[in-house]
């Protein structure tokens, strides 16, 4: 059954983004404004999808960052992408290059000031990376998403965190708002299955501009990993004696 509601709820997601994304391209069009609105209602069709099909509800804890400040989230799902999309109030994500060739989310991303980076390129990466959200910074206001690790990673598993994300903290003399996340163990990276519970994005003290940056990245990984491990545990995941890396 846990399968088939799965199923059931694949296909609407995707039909959905498909008609929705295509009929109100025009909005998106005309402007940004247009964009972060459709972009914002299809993640609340979405979120409903889940709470009558697979009974699984979304929640947010924590201040919501506003104003220009680098949200430097964990990343388990496409779920957690969703919520951050809906919360934040001018989400821009740093993502990777080959999204922008996806069909509907590419526009979408790219209309709302996403940052495309090739990750194979190292330290061109982020010397890209910067150049483009200078320019976006002199278009308009925004929270600019980073997930430290770099991609999805799986509960249980540890992953070292990038210097992408002390790059910008440093670079653009901003706040930086951590967020914790459970969303791997209802909607893990790869699974076919969605399972019930409540899929938490839980926003956590803010670290202010001007720290070092080893220190930085340091309290950075603490908070962030220690805050999604416990929203893990409140969910039922157990984790294993040694925690596998990848």
């Amino acid at each position: 059954m846990l399968r088939i509601r799965s199923l059931v709820f694949d296909f609407l997601m995707y039909s959905t983004m498909l008609v929705h994304g295509v009929l109100l391209s025009p909005l998106a069009i005309w402007s940004v404004d247009g964009a972060y609105w459709v972009a914002k209602a299809y993640c609340r069709i979405v979120f409903w999808y889940l709470k009558v099909i697979c009974n699984l509800h979304v929640e947010f804890r924590g201040e919501v960052p506003k104003g220009e400040v680098i949200v430097c989230s964990k990343h388990m799902s496409f779920l957690d992408a969703m919520m951050l999309m809906y919360i934040l109030p001018r989400a821009k994500f740093i993502m990777k290059r080959e999204l922008i060739f996806a069909p509907v989310v590419g526009f979408y991303a790219l209309r709302v000031g996403a940052t495309p980076i090739a990750r194979n390129k190292k330290g061109g990466a982020v010397k890209s990376m910067v150049k483009s959200i200078e320019k976006g910074h002199e278009k308009e206001i925004g929270q600019t998403v980073i997930y430290p690790q770099g991609t999805r990673v799986l509960p249980g598993v540890t992953k070292p965190y990038r210097v992408g994300a002390a790059v910008l903290y440093d670079r653009f003399g901003q706040d930086c708002a951590p967020a914790a996340t459970n969303t791997g163990v209802f909607w893990a990276r790869r699974s076919p299955y969605r399972k019930p519970g409540v899929a938490v994005m839980e926003f956590l003290p803010i670290i202010p501009a001007g720290k070092p940056l080893k220190e930085f990245l340091v309290e950075l990984e603490d908070v962030v990993e220690s805050n999604s491990n416990r929203l893990m545990e409140e969910a039922g995941f157990v984790f294993e004696d040694e925690p596998t890396k990848s």
